[in-house]
């Protein structure tokens, strides 16, 4: 499994591309956490933006796919989009992803 980490400028974009994720059957969770704080170089300066943070749940063999469409659905030139393995997770709830995706 992975846990893919992207953000968006606002709550509204968050929702909306954490639902168009998941009718699409890239991931079967989304979590979207609230208003946070970044900071980051762009653009030839050090920035302090807001931003929702969405957790992705997906499965490796999604991962191109899930990229694509990210890129394809932001508002942003660059998304982050960071794939962080999972080296343990619960049978039940691996089995309950991998369910998902296969349909």
């Amino acid at each position: 499994m992975l846990v893919i980490l992207t953000t968006t400028p606002n709550n509204e974009e968050a929702e909306n591309l954490a639902r168009k994720i998941v009718e699409a059957r890239l991931a079967a969770c989304v979590q979207v956490l609230p208003k946070m704080k970044s900071f980051y170089f762009w653009e030839n300066a050090v920035r302090k933006e807001s931003e929702h943070l969405l957790l992705i749940k997906t499965l490796p063999a999604k991962f191109s796919e899930l990229e694509k469409f990210i890129q394809a659905n932001h508002s942003y030139d660059t998304p982050e989009i960071v794939a962080l393995p999972s080296s343990e997770v619960a049978e039940s709830y691996l089995g309950w992803i991998t369910d998902y995706l296969k349909k």
